[in-house]
Order: structure tokens, then C-alpha cells, then sequence
């Protein structure tokens, strides 16, 4: 199942709103899409101890997706981003804030996080690394799949995989066949009866 060839539009259609994290986590560079598995970090306040060694522990392919919140500090930066880019890391989802966005951009490492800060933050704070955590107001356990975009981010839990990726498929695999001619035929068809008058 090769979830990047799903949007995250086409997931969201199948998909219950709470898998579909919150607008304000974004790409912060026109990053491709990215798709894979979570691999799941939990920051403590003003700490990036536990995402600077998930980049060291994360597999191949996998996204890292990070609980944090603090508006407050940089979890990562140009050095650590260049780190998962050489171990084959897919991305970064951070609900939180990140640095060198220019180094990063020049890299061409996917991050989708809240925003920019040059401050950075202690690393003294252990945990418990690939643990469930909530990011963007959703739910996210290790292996989820998380497919994230412009269009914004999905995450799609592991135990229903291929139920996901075969409506999905089935969905843009109709709105292919129909075009956008059928769809404006359709759609019309479904508004016109919508307005029409309550008997």
C-alpha cells in the first residue's frame, strides 16, 4: 500500500475529522508530499532532548510526529534536520515550533510544525520514545500512517490500513474516471434537489 499516491483531500473523504490534525500545523517550505509510518515522540516544556535522539532511533521512512505545544523554543534545527535527512528519515510533524528554516529548506527536509523561533530549547528531559501521544488534537500511536501535504495532514490508524487505502483508491479512482464534466453534472444534479422546497 503506497499511501503518497493519496492525498490527504481523498483520505479526509474516508476518514472520521478527528484522524485529520488542526490547520495551523503546515508545511514551513513547499515540501512534497510525505507518507509513513509514526514513529511518536512526547517533548517536555522547553526540552527537545527526545526528538534529537528519535532522529537517531526512528527507521528508514518512517515520520516523526512530536507532541509538544510550547510555543516557546526551537525542537529542532538545521543540524538535527540534516541528521534524519542522512538516516532516511521521511519527515517531521511537530506540533510546536523549529529553527534554520533556510538551512532546512536548502536540505529539502519535509517539516510541517506551527511556525519559526531562533531560540533553543535544554535537552535534559528523558521519556518514553515511541509512545501514543496527541498531535494536532489527534490521536497517534507508533505505525499509524501519516500522510501530510499542502493540503494538510491525515493520520490513518494502523489496524485499519487497508480498509483506508482501498476507499481511497476506490474514491480517486472514480473521481478519475468521471472528470470534472461528470462531477459538475453530479454536483448541480445534488444541489438543485437540495434547493428544492420542503413539501
Amino acid at each position: 500500500m503506497d499511501f503518497a499516491t493519496l492525498s490527504p483531500t481523498t483520505l479526509a473523504d474516508v476518514l472520521h475529522r478527528n484522524h485529520v490534525m488542526r490547520h495551523n500545523i503546515r508545511p514551513l517550505w513547499a515540501c512534497p508530499r510525505i507518507a509513513g509510518p509514526a514513529y511518536t515522540v512526547h517533548l517536555s516544556p522547553g526540552d527537545n532532548l527526545m526528538l534529537h535522539a528519535a532522529m537517531y532511533d526512528a527507521p528508514k521512512g518512517a515520520v516523526v510526529v512530536v507532541q509538544s505545544g510550547d510555543m516557546s523554543f526551537a525542537a529542532i534545527g538545521g543540524n538535527v534536520a540534516r541528521i534524519a535527512k542522512e538516516r532516511g528519515i521521511a519527515g517531521l510533524v511537530l506540533d510546536g515550533l523549529v529553527r534554520d528554516i533556510a538551512e532546512i529548506r536548502d536540505l529539502a527536509f519535509p517539516v510541517f510544525a506551527r511556525g519559526i523561533i531562533p531560540v533553543p530549547g535544554t535537552k535534559v528531559r528523558r521519556g518514553l520514545p515511541n509512545q501514543p501521544i496527541v498531535c494536532g488534537d489527534v490521536p497517534v500511536h507508533p505505525g499509524d500512517v501519516v500522510v501530510a501535504d499542502e493540503e494538510g495532514i491525515v493520520v490513518v490508524p494502523w489496524r485499519d490500513q487497508a480498509a483506508v487505502f482501498a476507499a481511497g483508491s476506490q474514491r480517486q479512482e472514480k473521481e478519475a474516471r468521471e472528470g470534472f464534466e461528470g462531477w459538475k453534472r453530479s454536483h448541480r444534479a445534488r444541489i438543485e434537489a437540495a434547493m428544492k422546497p420542503s413539501v
